[in-house]
């Protein structure tokens, strides 16, 4: 009876944030990377990394930078959007599409960058569910994903065009790293 009054159940967070400037930084987001990929083994589902972004604003080329430095780490064969093929606004229905008719059983990891507030720039934003990449500059895109990655990059609600261009590579290039190496430890141990 006692036991039973103490006892919890095991609750699974459905989003974690984690500041890239923490030096475990990369451990805890493969430590959550791997928590949401056990719904994906489990279902024996392709693990799709879905990079989103542009090499043409320094803000939004975080998604590009993330899939070419993931690409250099790890030898996983399903990923979709580099530096030299970027997945951006005009070409992600398309392939999305070919996705979807490549593989049988998809588990699209979406990671894009995202505007928000002044206190979170530097964190990255891992969960379950889709992201809605353009939001933030209005763009009508559809929402993608089984879970996500964002990084935070700069500060949101007044002209996003403008701070997406002004943001700090450095900045991008760190979360970058923070995140392709958290998704190659991540499988690796996955």
């Amino acid at each position: 009876m006692l036991n039973n009054l103490f006892s919890f159940p095991a609750v699974k967070p459905q989003e974690h944030k984690i500041n890239t400037s923490h030096p475990h930084a990369m451990f805890d987001l493969a430590t959550a990377f791997r928590i949401h990929m056990l719904e994906a083994s489990a279902m024996g589902k392709d693990i799709i990394i879905l990079c989103i972004g542009t090499d043409r604003s320094t803000g939004d080329s975080l998604g590009p930078l993330t899939g070419t430095k993931f690409r250099s780490l790890h030898n996983h064969p399903h990923i979709f959007g580099t530096l030299d093929d970027p997945v951006h606004a005009t070409n992600l229905p398309a392939t999305l599409l070919q996705i979807r008719e490549q593989y049988t059983l998809p588990y699209i990891v979406a990671v894009d960058a995202c505007l928000g507030r002044l206190e979170n720039i530097g964190c990255v934003t891992i969960g379950k569910g889709p992201l809605k990449p353009g939001a933030a500059v209005n763009k009508d895109l559809p929402a993608v994903g089984d879970m996500y990655i964002t990084g935070i990059v700069n500060v949101g609600g007044f002209m996003e065009h403008l701070v997406l261009q002004s943001t700090r590579l450095n900045l991008v290039m760190r979360m970058a790293d923070t995140i392709a190496q958290g998704l190659a430890f991540g499988l690796r141990v996955h």
